[in-house]
């Protein structure tokens, strides 16, 4: 099947307010225009420096296809990923907060933010301690952040056939993004960014707001390309 064919069959499966991110690592610019010309427009990228070389081109022709980092971000890559992303949803430490708001200062650019929380996954990243995602909310309530909006949580479900293992990954996103929310009324939290090509059904059962499917989009990736960034 096409790329279009894949991004319908999904869209038609999708709720309403359900946002599809396209997750494109790996794939060219070519087919990422591709899905943009099919209709898709919000993309996620795991690796700053390919994704620069690709929307950099995809946005000469189409500016308005909107870029999220997605994958565990360096601080060495955060002046880069600011440039050319409009959301970091992998937000996985405070100190990534201060880089962010340094190099977002820089080119006066206000970015969104995920907080990426760990529920479950051993090999994965993100915050451990809810408590310091809460402390983070507040330093961006004192204004420590004016470059910075935090719009809600992402989560990587843990790698399982075990559906209540996935789900519970799920629940436990939405419970946080619940008391968080309940906790700084200030902020609009409301993203939950969970569920990909294998589980996004489970996902959207349990309240995700977004979700990142590739290969059900683009088909299998070229890993060649792997060891460039």
């Amino acid at each position: 099947m096409s790329i279009k064919e894949n991004l319908n069959n999904i869209k038609k499966q999708l709720p309403d307010n359900v946002r599809l991110v396209a997750v494109s690592k790996f794939h060219t610019a070519q087919e990422v225009i591709e899905a943009i010309q099919a209709g898709q427009t919000v993309f996620g990228e795991n690796r700053v420096q390919e994704a620069a070389a690709k929307f950099d081109e995809v946005k000469k022709s189409f500016p308005n296809a909107s870029l999220r980092i997605i994958g565990q971000l360096q601080r060495n890559k955060v002046k880069e990923a600011v440039r050319i992303a409009d959301a970091i949803d992998s937000v996985d430490r405070i100190e990534l907060l201060d880089e962010i708001e340094k190099q977002a200062a820089k080119i006066d650019k206000k970015i969104q933010v995920l907080f990426e929380f760990h529920t479950g996954e051993e090999s994965k990243s993100g915050f451990e301690d809810p408590s310091l995602i809460v402390e983070a909310l507040q330093k961006i309530k004192d204004g420590a952040y004016p470059h910075i909006e935090p719009r809600g949580f992402m989560t990587m479900a843990p790698f399982t056939e075990d559906k209540n293992l996935v789900r519970a990954s799920f629940k436990k996103l939405r419970d946080l993004r619940d008391q968080c929310q309940k906790d700084f009324p200030e902020f609009d939290l409301s993203e939950l960014s969970m569920g990909m090509s294998g589980d996004w059904q489970i996902a959207v059962e349990e309240g995700s707001t977004m979700v990142r499917i590739g290969t059900a989009i683009f088909g299998a990736r070229d890993y060649s390309q792997a060891k460039k960034d």
